[in-house]
Order: C-alpha cells, then sequence, then structure tokens
C-alpha cells in the first residue's frame, strides 16, 4: 500500500532527507492510508497534517522547527508535524503540568498514541527498504478497531479524539470499542 501511493513515497522521500537516526511518518497518514485503501475509495482522505517523529536524545531543546522548515522548503503545501519523542516528557510537563517518565525510543514513543490503530509509523531506509514500527501489532489497523491506547492519553482525550476525528463517519466500517 505505501508503495503504491505516491504522495506517500514523496512525504517519505522529504522527511528521509533530514538524515535522522531513528524517525518515521506515523499516526493519521498511515491509518487513513490503510483505511482508505480497505475502504475501497478511489480519492485519498484529506490528512491535516503529517506526522514525523523522531527520538534524538542528543539534543536540548526544541529542533524540531528547523526541521519543520527543511521540510516545508522541500515540500510547502504540506502542513508538517515534527516531534521528538525523546522530549515528549517535557512537553507534557509544560502543557498539561503531568509528569510522565521520558520514552527510551522511537517505538516507545509510538506505543503511546491514543488509538492502537494509529501506533504505526513507515520509515524509508536509504535503500528504499521500507520499515513498518507497530509495537501494538497491526490488528486494529487493518481489523478496521478504534479502541483506546491509556498509555498516556485519558479516556476524555480519547473520546475528544473521536469526536472530532469523526473515524466512524468517514470510514464507515470502522467499529469503535470504548471498553
Amino acid at each position: 500500500m505505501v508503495r503504491s501511493s505516491p504522495a506517500l513515497m514523496e512525504l517519505l522521500t522529504a522527511a528521509r532527507s533530514l538524515n535522522l537516526e531513528s524517525w518515521c511518518i506515523g499516526a493519521g497518514v498511515v491509518r487513513s492510508l490503510v483505511w482508505d485503501h480497505l475502504h475501497g475509495f478511489r480519492e485519498r482522505s484529506h490528512v491535516e497534517d503529517v506526522d514525523v517523529v523522531y527520538y534524538d536524545d542528543s539534543i536540548d531543546g526544541p529542533h524540531e522547527t528547523v526541521l519543520a522548515a527543511q521540510l516545508i522548503d522541500s515540500l510547502p503545501s504540506v502542513r508538517w508535524e515534527v516531534t521528538n519523542q525523546a522530549l515528549v516528557h517535557e512537553w507534557f510537563l509544560e502543557a498539561h503540568a503531568q509528569v510522565v517518565p521520558p520514552l527510551r525510543s522511537l517505538a516507545d514513543g509510538i506505543a503511546t498514541w491514543p488509538e492502537y490503530a494509529t501506533c504505526v509509523g513507515v520509515t524509508l531506509r536509504a535503500d528504499d527498504a521500507l520499515e513498518v514500527i507497530a509495537p501494538h501489532g497491526l490488528e486494529d489497523l487493518f481489523g478496521l478497531k478504534i479502541r483506546h491506547n491509556p498509555s498516556r492519553a485519558s479516556a476524555a482525550v480519547f473520546t475528544e479524539r473521536v469526536a472530532t476525528k469523526r473515524f466512524t463517519e468517514r470510514w464507515p466500517m470502522v467499529s469503535l470499542d470504548l471498553n
């Protein structure tokens, strides 16, 4: 599916040009690609932003702005979101006054995203090989299931995301599991 999407391959190529050691494009871009395909949609769903996540614990301070600017130079029509998973615990403290342990790796960060079906990332390696990072597996993504991942997102955040993302309206075959 990834290789058959020229748009996603272009995004992956742009992200790869950042020369990050541990990175991926994940979340909504991957979820939408799979669910659009499973629904037989000819046109891709609109994706609000492209999440490029990486892990670099050697950087002190926000390097994301510099990386996002490089991506914007490459593909200016895309709304890029760049996040260093090694610094997410600092964001939780600043934004929510919530103390959470630092993440240990890129996969560790992806494993905390709000829905299991969204905990998936794709990397384009230097040799053009694709790597899928799915710490919770791919069952929910390909099974068209939305379930709350309580690792970091509260039930309230999950409920709000379900309402604002309109998963079941956009993809009618998706089932919502509120347990």
